[in-house]
């Protein structure tokens, strides 16, 4: 199977890593060979084994938008971790709008981004036009409802609020289930 994927110049170091390290992790741990073209931007990967290529994909991807290597090889390391993204091109019509929007979803100096993460426990990443998301598929839905409540000019302590609701009501069911 193969599968290709376009990613930013600018990334294209971070994916390969220091002496090839970090692709070298990735082809080991997903049984995949990739190839990059630096000046296309354009990542090839190959391999026998369909779900291990299309994990190799999600990492690479990930690195991609901007997560570090550490982060986006939890997609390896536990397989119920998914890997999103949400495209905000369609959504701000001028540059200027565009930031206005990662400016709400990032908050003074990280805290918006770091408290959705804290909160959901999963890794954000908020580059260009896109917002990513690594983490349980619930976690990762909680986590998208808020960037999406964010985008849609709610306050963010509503948007906090709602979180918090999430998380106790995770618990709830969590011990619900024990017993």
């Amino acid at each position: 199977m193969q599968q290709e994927l376009k990613i930013a110049g600018n990334r294209i170091g971070v994916l390969i890593g220091k002496g090839g390290a970090t692709k070298q992790r990735i082809e080991e741990r997903t049984e995949s060979v990739i190839s990059i073209d630096s000046e296309e931007g354009l990542v090839t990967i190959e391999g026998e084994d369909p779900v291990r290529v299309l994990t190799a994909a999600s990492v690479v991807q990930a690195i991609g938008r901007g997560f570090s290597p550490e982060n986006a090889f939890l997609l390896i390391e536990d397989e119920d971790r998914v890997f999103e993204q949400i495209d905000l091109s369609g959504i701000a019509d001028t540059p200027r709008q565009l930031d206005r929007l990662r400016g709400r979803i990032i908050g003074r100096d990280g805290r918006a981004r770091e408290q959705i993460e804290h909160m959901t426990s999963t890794h954000l990443s908020v580059q260009g036009k896109t917002v990513a998301i690594i983490g349980l598929p619930e976690q990762v839905k909680d986590a998208r409802t808020a960037v999406e409540m964010l985008i849609r000019g709610v306050p963010h302590e509503a948007v906090f609020a709602f979180l918090d609701r999430k998380r106790k009501e995770a618990q709830a069911d969590l011990i619900s289930y024990y017993y």
